[in-house]
């Protein structure tokens, strides 16, 4: 190898290392949370709602767990208000919470969001604070739930 093409190896290798090095400095690992409400909202009244009755019928409510989830998250409203969805809806979707993955037909089609519904629900009857639910969705608790099960 040649001083010219040995000089190109250093100097890429020192580019690459300052480019990774400024990244994690100014990177902020907040950002990697998924959206939510730190708090319950003022008024579940001026929200959108959350599929129920007649609109959990059709193409998109084949499995038994489809409609019971949304069952169950409109029961835990304000907390699944509170709680991220770790399926990264919020930046393809613009939700922001998992409460906004069952006003439509995301949580139909979304095996993180179901899970994590249900997981919410069943906290929730545990006595769990959305804290505390959170705690364990960011631990990826929710990946044991079994949605045929449900």
């Amino acid at each position: 190898m040649n001083n010219r093409s040995r000089a190109r190896l250093i100097f890429g290798i020192a580019a690459f290392v300052l480019t990774a090095a400024s990244y994690a400095q100014w990177s902020n690992p907040a950002e990697d949370v998924p959206a939510y409400h730190p708090a319950a909202p003022l008024s579940l009244a001026s929200l959108p709602p959350i599929l129920s009755g007649s609109k959990l019928i059709g193409p998109q409510f084949q499995d038994p767990w489809q409609k019971h989830v949304y069952q169950d998250v409109a029961k835990v409203s304000s907390v699944a208000y509170q709680l991220p969805c770790n399926c990264r809806c919020d930046r393809s979707l613009g939700h922001t919470s998992l409460r906004s993955c069952f006003e439509g037909l995301h949580g139909t089609e979304c095996d993180t969001c179901a899970k994590e519904g249900f997981y919410a629900y069943q906290q929730t009857k545990l006595g769990k604070t959305p804290a505390q639910i959170r705690a364990g969705i960011a631990h990826r608790d929710y990946e044991a739930i079994d949605l045929s099960r449900q």
